[in-house]
């Protein structure tokens, strides 16, 4: 997020129906399992990569909503390690990071839903957490809330979010970049519409204005890019995303992968192969069963928010979380009540 000459001029926050992203992933899912040889598809169930959420943060959690609302993690992680370190940025010393968040609050009713997107430069306090190999992570304040899954994994990613939201997780789903790609080449490309040229020789990216259908590598570097594109923010680079994701999710609805069991268990096979879910979505099963439940969410009320922030004092090319507005938000979540307009301006955007 480094800005040479101080602050960064203000860009326009992004507020797109990005759950479509999330039910158009498990649609994809259960579009696989259905018809004949639903035998072949449940097979794919050991892509999936799970863990059981109350097991791994084994500590104190907020309150279940007593309103039968539901909240859920997506994390987009950036894997450059191995066959990837040549994409799109390069190798980070076989450590992956997460490149987007989002907190899916889905009220009781299903009728609606919000997605907060957070800021992966947004510097935060890490709660004390447990490591894969069992040492203890001291907490600590002032860290990038990206480096909390690089230290020490999902769960504490989810715990982290839990102690500054006062919001319970209820489910987390992450899809590994890598995987994104083969997914990407599996459908034969994504189309997307630029209004504006992008040059970014840090991600590989060289775009003109115009419509351009990106293979599985350009796409990475698409999702990827923020110094070739508007104040070169990772806030800018969080539009860009949902962009693309939206444009994904159009390309596969347009497929007919019920006529083409061959391409619909390609598609499955790369997306449960990049799937990290917790122990509640980690079978066809289940994830087609919560898409069902998902069936009233009316898409034209969903929205996406970015956090409330606000440039750092002490160091501008971080965020901080913007106050009341960020409490003000996650309250709203918290109450399952609607979000009021005071939450949905960031100082740091102009939105």
């Amino acid at each position: 997020m480094a800005h040479e000459g101080g602050r960064r001029k203000r860009s326009r926050s992004a507020k797109r129906p990005v759950l479509r992203i999330i039910l158009g992933t498990l649609l994809v899912l259960v579009l696989a399992g259905a018809g004949t040889g639903y035998w072949l598809y449940s097979s794919l169930d050991g892509n999936i990569e799970s863990f059981d959420i109350d097991d791994a943060i084994n500590g104190e959690r907020p309150e279940k909503l007593a309103t039968g609302a539901k909240d859920i993690l997506v994390l987009g992680s950036d894997s450059r390690s191995g066959d990837n370190q040549a994409l799109a940025g390069g190798n980070v010393g076989g450590t992956a990071r997460s490149d987007t968040a989002l907190v899916v609050h889905i009220p009781e009713g299903r009728q609606k839903a919000v997605a907060v997107s957070i800021p992966r430069d947004t510097l935060v306090t890490r709660p004390e957490c447990t490591r894969k190999d069992g040492s203890t992570l001291p907490s600590a304040q002032r860290v990038m809330f990206n480096s909390v899954y690089t230290s020490a994994g999902p769960a504490c990613v989810i715990k982290t979010v839990e102690k500054m939201s006062g919001v319970r997780i209820d489910h987390y789903m992450e899809i590994d970049f890598s995987g994104f790609k083969e997914l990407v080449d599996a459908i034969g490309g994504v189309t997307v519409d630029m209004d504006e040229p992008i040059h970014d020789k840090a991600s590989g990216l060289d775009l003109a204005a115009g419509s351009h259908k990106l293979d599985g590598t350009e796409s990475l570097a698409f999702v990827r890019t923020r110094h070739g594109i508007g104040d070169g923010s990772d806030l800018g680079r969080i539009g860009l995303q949902q962009q693309f994701m939206l444009a994904l999710l159009n390309e596969v609805k347009s497929q007919d992968l019920l006529g083409s069991p061959a391409k619909s268990y390609t598609i499955a096979d790369s997306l449960t192969k990049s799937l990290t879910t917790d122990s509640g979505l980690d079978s066809l099963t289940k994830l087609a069963e919560f898409a069902h439940s998902m069936e009233g969410v009316d898409p034209a009320s969903m929205e996406t928010i970015m956090l409330p922030v606000r440039y750092d004092p002490v160091d501008p090319n971080r965020v901080v979380a913007a106050e009341p507005q960020a409490g003000q938000l996650w309250a709203a979540i918290r109450d399952d009540a609607g979000i009021p307009a005071s939450a949905k301006r960031s100082p740091a955007t102009g939105g």
